[in-house]
C-alpha cells in the first residue's frame, strides 16, 4: 500500500537498511547465492585483467551481477511459495519455483555466452 508520509533521508536510510537485511538473509539461507557470490568474487579480478575496454568490463561484471539479482528474486519467490503452501503440493507453486529457477539458469547462460564471446574476441 502506498504511503502518504513524506519521503526523505530517513526513508532512504530505512530502505538501505532493509536492502542490507535482504542481502544478509539471502547470503545466510541460500547456498546457491553463496556459490554464485564466491564465483563473482573470483571472476571480477579476472574480468578486470582480461577486459580491454570499459564496455567489455561492464559486460563481464554486469551479467554476473544480473545472475545475483535473479537469484535473490528466485529466493524470494521460493520463500513466499513455501510460506503459503507449506508441505502441500500445488501445481502452481511448483510452476512458480521452476520459473524462478529457469530465470536464474538463463542468467547463467548469459554469463557463459558473454564471457565466451569476449574472450574469443580478445584472444582469437
Amino acid at each position: 500500500m502506498a504511503s502518504d508520509e513524506r519521503r526523505g533521508l530517513k526513508q532512504i536510510a530505512n530502505a538501505a537498511k532493509w536492502s542490507m537485511q535482504g542481502l544478509h538473509a539471502t547470503f545466510k539461507y541460500e547456498a546457491s547465492f553463496r556459490l554464485e557470490f564466491y564465483l563473482f568474487l573470483i571472476l571480477v579480478p579476472i574480468a578486470a585483467f582480461v577486459a580491454q575496454s570499459s564496455m567489455q568490463l561492464l559486460a563481464l561484471i554486469g551479467c554476473m551481477v544480473f545472475v545475483l539479482i535473479l537469484e535473490i528474486i528466485n529466493s524470494a519467490i521460493e520463500a513466499v511459495v513455501d510460506m503459503v503452501c507449506g508441505e502441500k503440493f500445488h501445481e502452481l507453486a511448483k510452476r512458480a519455483k521452476d520459473m524462478g529457477s529457469a530465470a536464474v539458469f538463463l542468467g547463467q547462460v548469459l554469463v557463459v555466452y558473454t564471457w565466451s564471446t569476449i574472450l574469443y574476441i580478445i584472444y582469437f
